[in-house]
């Protein structure tokens, strides 16, 4: 069972009206994602086939048929997930990824 930390900044996205077509989505992975018991990167590519392993233990999902961008940090020895970024496309373009921190 994976631990989702900040859920408050996904919450706080889709609150905002120009995403609440983001709730649905974003709860949907929410729950998808405490079911899971991820050991390796390799076991969210079984998930989420799409999704972008990076370094620093990043990974970046594609949202709402790729609507929205979500960049996490996996404690994989914790079953901890720290939610680093969400948002559109362009806001994902400017940012760094590797460093991006919740604001």
């Amino acid at each position: 069972m994976v631990r989702v930390i900040s859920v408050a900044t996904l919450r706080n996205f889709w609150e905002n009206r120009l995403y609440r077509d983001a709730e649905q989505p974003l709860k949907a992975w929410l729950d998808e994602v405490r079911q899971a018991d991820w050991k390796e990167p390799a076991d969210i590519k079984s998930l989420y086939g799409s999704a972008s392993i990076l370094k620093n233990r990043r990974v970046v999902f594609n949202i709402k048929g790729n609507d929205y961008r979500l960049v996490v940090a996996v404690a994989y020895n914790t079953g901890a997930i720290f939610v680093k970024f969400v948002g559109t496309h362009k806001q994902y373009d400017n940012i760094d990824v590797n460093t991006v921190e919740p604001e």
